[in-house]
């Protein structure tokens, strides 16, 4: 069961489980260009979904993943999706001095949210998650946080890309 500030919330779409392909998205970036898990190939891709960047937890979180992913290689691609616009997106990147993550945007097809089934219904947000898909794209961690307002824990985060 996944809450907001303690509410139940429903989430719409097919969660997908470990060791299963990781589904095809289709997002936009900060330039409106659209991105799909193909144009990560060959990557470990670690995605986080979060409401938005510019609430304080995505914010902390966001910046505390793009210091964890300065210990990885250019093999390891970071990507933050939220429902915030690109627009808002760059802003943020700029005024935080963020470096590895990629941000992506999934308000236009809500196809990220949708076929990982982390779609709020109530909210029109995507949920608090992490997933991590190896270079075959097939999952290989996945993290759900059950109060969206908690940050995910980090160090569970660092132990399975170590065993990636």
């Amino acid at each position: 069961m996944v809450t907001f500030k303690n509410n139940p919330v429903n989430l719409y779409g097919k969660f997908p489980k470990i060791g299963e392909y990781a589904p095809s998205f289709i997002a936009i970036d900060r330039e409106m260009k659209e991105l799909t898990l193909n144009d990560f190939s060959n990557k470990i891709k670690i995605i986080s979904s979060v409401p938005s960047l510019d609430t304080p937890v995505c914010s902390i979180e966001t910046k505390k993943i793009d210091e964890l992913m300065s210990n990885f290689s250019d093999d390891y691609v970071f990507i933050t999706i939220s429902m915030d616009l690109p627009f808002a997106q760059n802003r943020w990147c700029g005024a935080n001095s963020i470096k590895k993550v990629i941000t992506l945007s999934d308000y236009k097809y809500r196809s990220f949210g949708i076929n990982y089934g982390v779609y709020i219904i109530e909210l029109g947000l995507l949920a608090r998650s992490i997933f991590i898909i190896d270079r075959e794209n097939k999952i290989r961690y996945i993290q759900l946080v059950g109060e969206i307002t908690n940050e995910p824990d980090y160090n569970q985060i660092e132990k399975a890309l170590k065993e990636i």
